[in-house]
């Protein structure tokens, strides 16, 4: 099962890509997100702006209920209502972007979701997501279980990176 992808959108022309596993398995033993692109898209992320050119390439139905905002960033649509983002700039900066993926981690995510597998880059990744778990230890050290009140900010981040931080 290899499938070709080739993408045209702002950020990509003509970029190729295969997916070789299947879509939502076969994941690394030591990657378990707990959100799906769908379901991150539908609760309201990165203020509704980030995927709102590049929809061909993925399944219509992960946009059937998302939250997006092709003119500009909307905290609002965000589900806890608050600010949780860098800016593309600053992950640049920073040296986060790999060329394949020049959207950032949610664009790796979201492609390692539908199948694709690059072998170095999905472990620098599955370390960048797995390094989010000290937010997540956060929440729960500082928290009332259930207290989607205590720090939404962080709580919002950690959703960015498909930690369900409803559930803690």
């Amino acid at each position: 099962m290899k499938k070709l992808i080739i993408v045209n959108d702002k950020m990509q022309k003509n970029y190729r890509y295969y997916l070789t596993e299947p879509i939502g398995k076969n994941f690394s033993p030591d990657f378990k997100p707990e959100l799906s692109p769908s379901e991150m898209l539908e609760l309201g992320v990165f203020g509704g702006k980030y995927m709102t050119d590049c929809q061909k390439e993925f399944p219509a139905s992960w946009f059937k209920k998302a939250k997006l905002s092709p003119l500009k960033h909307d905290i609002k649509l965000n589900y806890f209502k608050v600010g949780a983002s860098q800016s593309l700039k600053v992950w640049r900066e920073k040296g986060w972007i790999y060329k394949d993926d020049p959207r950032g981690w949610f664009q790796w995510y979201c492609r390692y979701y539908m199948g694709r597998r690059l072998e170095e880059e999905d472990k620098r990744q599955i370390k960048r997501w797995r390094a989010i778990k000290r937010h997540v230890s956060a929440i729960i050290n500082n928290c009332r279980r259930g207290d989607l009140s205590c720090r939404p900010r962080q709580r919002q981040a950690v959703m960015h990176w498909a930690y369900d931080s409803r559930k803690f």
